[in-house]
């Protein structure tokens, strides 16, 4: 059985053919940097590879693109199509909380929580409504990255506001990422070779968007995104923590509507807000060439990295595994260093050889004597959703 996998984000458009039985996919494309005039791609089909820049700018384009260059490579799907498509869909709201069969009804039901999530879940539909055109014969699973989550403690999931208005308007902590952390935490149990239901872990989600979340258990307890995608850490274009004052302020004073002030904390703020630029690769080259804004940036970045592990450490109660993962976390050895300096005193101990040993193979990065096991380990969100795809049909 083979499995197209559709994984849509911000700025980008995986996809994926996968045999659920085997980790190596059968074929990959990935479309990156989607609505500027530096759109990337990669193709790998077999022995064949291929990349470069597009004119695709939008995810129709970057999907029929990816078809396009399978074909090309001898893997033609409009004549042997995929068993089924999974679709990654970042926000399902309280009515989706597992692998669900998409039709009229389902997709209804994604859009209209599409307000929850501007960046990500018009982006998921597109991808959605560009596969059905192109598979209308073969089942269509929706896998959240909410319902990870969806069981969060009460008093993690509650927002300190008036009930009545929580209730009647759906306000809570939903959290994100949950595929990756869920595949991240079963992984580094793995990796260690331990049960997941022994471990107390703490799993780093960093990449444009950014997450951390405390699993005890196999179970999340807390992580820090909420109703929207917007809560928590600094990231590439979003804000993360913010006092809500400061919305306030802005539409009292400044007479900032709902639209602009989305703008300004989805698409203007994070390290882009902070500097300029919204890649970390590109922050932490200028700070090393002296730039002030991008080292205060590194410095909110990690301090706010700090402050949430110590926090979910003590909500944990203990911790034994540390991970980090996604296309920062997994590639940026600064950002790591940063977010783990200080914390020796907790038992967390990073080993400066390791953190810095170029590979991309799951590995442990603390020190022999760290009494927390320190990891980095490849999110693989596609492979997941394709088993939940099997799973579901």
């Amino acid at each position: 059985m083979r499995v197209l996998v559709v994984n849509t984000g911000s700025s980008s458009c995986k996809v994926r053919l996968i045999d659920p039985a085997h980790h190596e996919p059968v074929a990959t494309a990935s479309v990156e940097r989607l609505g500027t005039d530096g759109t990337v791609y990669r193709v790998h089909v077999g022995a064949h590879r291929a990349g470069g820049t597009t004119q695709a700018h939008d995810v129709p384009g970057a999907f029929d693109l990816a078809l396009r260059r399978f074909a090309e490579f001898g893997l033609d799907l409009s004549t042997d199509p995929p068993a089924a498509v999974g679709h990654r869909v970042v926000h399902g709201g309280q009515g989706l909380v597992g692998p669900t069969r998409i039709d009229d009804r389902v997709l209804t039901m994604i859009e209209s929580v599409s307000s929850l999530d501007p960046l990500h879940n018009p982006a998921c539909i597109a991808g959605i409504r560009a596969a059905l055109r192109a598979f209308p014969g073969v089942p269509h699973i929706a896998v959240f990255d909410t319902a990870f989550f969806a069981d969060l403690p009460k008093a993690a999931a509650t927002y300190a506001i008036d009930q009545e208005v929580a209730a009647q308007h759906g306000i809570r902590r939903f959290g994100f990422h949950g595929i990756s952390h869920e595949y991240v935490s079963r992984e580094a149990a793995r990796v260690i070779g331990r049960q997941v239901s022994e471990l107390r872990q703490i799993v780093l989600h960093l990449g444009n968007g950014a997450s951390i979340s405390a699993i005890d258990k196999g179970r999340p307890i807390d992580t820090s995104m909420g109703l929207t995608p917007l809560e928590g850490l600094v990231m590439g274009t979003r804000s993360g923590d913010l006092d809500p004052g400061v919305l306030l302020h802005l539409a009292r004073t400044a007479n900032y509507t709902p639209a602009e002030l989305e703008t300004l904390l989805t698409r203007r703020s994070g390290l882009l807000g902070l500097t300029g630029r919204a890649d970390t690769r590109d922050v932490v080259a200028a700070a090393a060439r002296g730039d002030d804004a991008a080292r205060l940036a590194l410095d909110v970045v990690g301090h706010r990295l700090r402050k949430y592990i110590g926090g979910y450490l003590a909500v944990l109660g203990g911790l034994e595994v540390l991970t980090f993962t996604a296309g920062v976390g997994e590639n940026s050895a600064e950002v790591r260093a940063r977010a783990l300096g200080g914390l020796e005193h907790l038992g967390i101990v990073l080993d400066p050889a390791r953190n810095v040993a170029d590979s991309h193979r799951a590995r442990t990065i603390s020190a022999d004597h760290s009494a927390v096991q320190v990891l980095v380990v490849p999110t693989d969100e596609e492979w997941l959703i394709a088993q939940f795809v099997v799973d579901a049909l």
